[in-house]
């Protein structure tokens, strides 16, 4: 792969405002459109261009496959644990509103808690997705 050094410099100026967008959305999620979908595809698209700019052996050094394989499965486990915390306080599945001391600091958490367990899933396999397709030899 050959190394372009205006995209090199160009990218390294652009990745740190795409993981800042990324944050953005991710918190912003509750109060309008976004949360940890979009935020999840923004921060995993930011990696994908530093992966492509840089190469994929230098994109798995920085979120390598292990990590990988451990936050897809926890981002799933985070939004379930909600769900049957709000079945064991005594609302329904993804019900918030005794996740704290009252019904709207409740909702604020769980909203949170679910966005942030979408973020880690999804953020997760678009990078695992891109690491399979880009490390296929070709023939």
């Amino acid at each position: 792969m050959r190394r372009d050094l205006v995209l090199r410099v160009a990218s390294k100026f652009i990745l740190p405002p795409i993981m800042l967008f990324a944050l953005y959305v991710q918190f912003h999620g509750d109060y309008g459109p976004g949360g940890g979908f979009q935020a999840g595809v923004i921060a995993a698209a930011a990696i994908i261009l530093y992966g492509l700019v840089n190469g994929l052996a230098r994109a798995q050094k920085m979120v390598p496959q292990a990590l990988l394989e451990v936050l897809m499965p926890s981002g799933v486990l985070i939004y379930a644990a909600v769900g049957v915390a709000g079945l064991m306080t005594g609302e329904n599945y993804l019900g918030y509103d005794h996740l704290a001391h009252d019904a709207v600091h409740g909702q604020e958490w769980g909203v949170f808690l679910v966005e942030a367990g979408v973020f880690l899933t999804v953020f997760s396999s678009m990078i695992a997705i891109f690491y399979a397709f880009a490390g296929r030899r070709r023939s």
